[in-house]
């Protein structure tokens, strides 16, 4: 994985191409560079710290995951988790958002002997659908595992079936297994890497099947963040090295570098 040091970060500002509300909570911006340029290579796992001008009361960026990049367009899915979501799911076609990109380290993609599973609940899937795409298109065999509180409530999961086979739990049981993600049934299968992004509990137990199995896990962490560039400390998490700031050594982590217990 190429290390975020080397890479270059951009400040552009993208026009809103598409608004497409997922539900009432969510929606999915596709954008493209304002100025038609290409966009600046990204990995899967990255974020965007994205300006939201048009609201008086948000100062500060919004860290997104990236969601997806196709046809020199970036994705992004977003909650209304607030006054600035709000105002970013509000946007319009031809509305120009300015970005700060890329930031953070990003999953592994090298090769691995066997299935990977891409574990999301919430907006957690959207750093999956990026990875799930380029390890599909490196030839890996790659499935999911989504959770939410019943059927109306899932996301993207026509999209995740065109990369892999996707296992679906609801708290209802209206579609799939009833229940959280960690009794699925798909965790019978065996699993060479698992890679996961949601709720910390979600992680968390994620992380303590992983290691009773001694199967690779990494985790994206969704620590609150303010600058995206490791100034600010807002987003310090305890490692086993030490404090670190996930803006900048993170998202992403290996559960062994983390003081996680089971």
């Amino acid at each position: 994985m190429k290390p975020i040091i080397t890479m270059k970060k951009h400040l552009l500002d993208f026009k809103v191409e598409e608004n497409i509300r997922l539900t009432n909570a969510y929606a999915l911006l596709k954008l493209t560079p304002a100025d038609g340029s290409e966009l600046p290579e990204m990995l899967p796992g990255q974020f965007v710290q994205v300006a939201v001008d048009r609201s008086k009361a948000t100062f500060l960026r919004r860290p997104i995951s990236i969601n997806n990049v196709e046809n020199n367009r970036l994705w992004l899915l977003i909650r209304n988790a607030g006054e600035g979501t709000e105002h970013l799911i509000a946007s319009k076609q031809g509305d120009v958002l300015n970005l700060l990109l890329p930031l953070g380290n990003g999953f592994p993609t090298d090769s691995v002997k066997g299935k990977i599973l891409l574990v999301g609940g919430g907006v957690g899937i959207a750093p999956l659908v990026y990875l799930g795409r380029t390890l599909k298109a490196s030839g890996l065999d790659v499935e999911f595992m989504t959770g939410a509180r019943s059927k109306n409530d899932l996301l993207m999961i026509d999209l995740m079936r065109e990369i892999g086979p996707v296992h679906i739990s609801t708290d209802d049981g209206s579609e799939g297994d009833c229940g959280v993600v960690t009794l699925n049934h798909a965790w019978n299968n065996d699993w060479a890497r698992i890679c996961c992004c949601g709720p910390a509990p979600m992680m968390k137990a994620v992380a303590a099947i992983a290691r009773q199995r001694q199967i690779e896990c990494y985790v994206s962490l969704e620590n609150m963040m303010a600058c995206g560039l490791g100034a600010c400390l807002c987003c310090v998490e305890k490692t086993v090295k030490g404090n670190v700031c996930v803006c900048t050594e993170g998202p992403v982590f290996n559960i062994n570098q983390l003081t996680w217990h089971d």
